[in-house]
């Protein structure tokens, strides 16, 4: 079992190759980008799905194996140096400008694939060490609100018209990116403030989560600022905020048209596997830690990355994360695949 758990030394790859491109020039900058939206969606084309899952006896021995936990502690100290090598060398003023926009990207590229991502899998721990490295994680993409929505928001009203992180049929992404980042943002200072009020604690008050996050933020950003100077700060800037739109095309192509029948009153069905378009891919599998059986996380929240389940009744994508992200990006194409297999999947419903 610990042979198995070393295939998520795979995604480490990508920090080898971004701190070689943040020393490098020409065409080794892109080396990261090739990977993600290149290769993988090619090789994702032709290598089929794996819809095993573990054997009840392997899945109580990797519950158990400390090594998928050690990864993702690794993940936070690489993407905290990896932030450092980018900070301290895109101020470099012999750069062309196509060598510091692809430094910058591949920096956004790690702030999605890992800060969010991973920090995504540890916020769902119930540990306190293992919630502040997921927060220390999100602070790289300036989304540590993405802690309080999404566990306590999004987990709760997904698939319904209430979730601004569920993308509605016929929606196009980048009219989604608006609605999720604005409305997401809005419901954690709801969440936050109701909790605040629950321990009976001012609103305006340190005792308040966001009010705290907003604070920790602003200070990150400061410190980059005097640390360095303020174009580092902008180029900083512009990667957390491609981080955070990788993350939100991740939540466009997760529940896309999907939703949970109402029983009125506002409550809706649980959530179920048929709720989360899934992908057992292996490839996307292994570079985002199992995020792609997204069907299975909904359904347990809390079994970890490692553990996480196939299910034959969990609507499934055509292919791998990054291939499916780059196909929402040009929404003609989109709609005329997804929006067929929602209509395939209603029409079964009936039937």
């Amino acid at each position: 079992m610990k042979v198995r758990a070393l295939k998520y030394i795979i995604p480490f790859i990508f920090f080898a190759g971004a701190i070689l491109s943040f020393r490098s020039s020409g065409w080794m900058v892109w080396i990261p980008m090739i990977i993600a939206w290149v290769l993988l969606p090619l090789l994702e084309l032709v290598l089929p799905p794996d819809p095993v899952n573990m054997s009840a006896a392997e899945e109580e021995m990797a519950k158990k194996n400390k090594v998928y936990d050690w990864l993702l502690y690794l993940v936070v100290l690489m993407q905290y140096t990896a932030l450092y090598f980018f900070l301290s060398g895109i101020d470099d003023t012999t750069l062309a400008w196509y060598d510091t926009a692809g430094r910058v990207a591949v920096m956004g590229l790690l702030c999605g694939t890992f800060g969010i991502n991973v920090g995504h899998e540890l916020g769902h721990r119930v540990n306190d060490t293992e919630q502040s490295l997921a927060k220390a994680l999100l602070l790289t993409s300036l989304y540590m609100h993405f802690f309080t929505e999404h566990n306590k928001g999004h987990h709760k009203r997904v698939a319904t018209p209430e979730d601004p992180s569920s993308a509605r049929m016929g929606e196009p992404v980048y009219l989604f990116y608006f609605r999720t980042i604005v409305f997401s943002y809005l419901s954690a200072w709801h969440i936050a403030n109701d909790e605040t009020k629950k321990k009976g604690k001012p609103v305006f008050s340190l005792y308040n989560e966001m009010i705290l996050f907003q604070l920790i933020q602003l200070a990150f950003i400061k410190i980059i600022y005097f640390a360095f100077n303020g174009w580092v700060m902008l180029y900083f800037l512009i990667a957390a905020f491609i981080g955070i739109l990788l993350l939100e095309t991740v939540n466009y192509i997760e529940h896309y048209g999907l939703q949970r029948k109402s029983l009125g009153d506002g409550k809706y069905e649980r959530a179920m596997p048929a709720h989360s378009w899934n992908s057992d891919h292996v490839l996307g599998r292994i570079f985002l830690f199992e995020l792609s059986r997204h069907s299975d996380h909904h359904y347990m929240a809390s079994r970890k990355y490692q553990v996480l389940r196939h299910h034959d009744d969990a609507p499934q994508m055509p292919t791998g994360y990054p291939g499916m992200m780059l196909l929402s990006l040009l929404p003609p194409a989109w709609f005329f695949v997804m929006n067929n297999r929602i209509k395939k999947i209603k029409a079964a419903m009936v039937a």
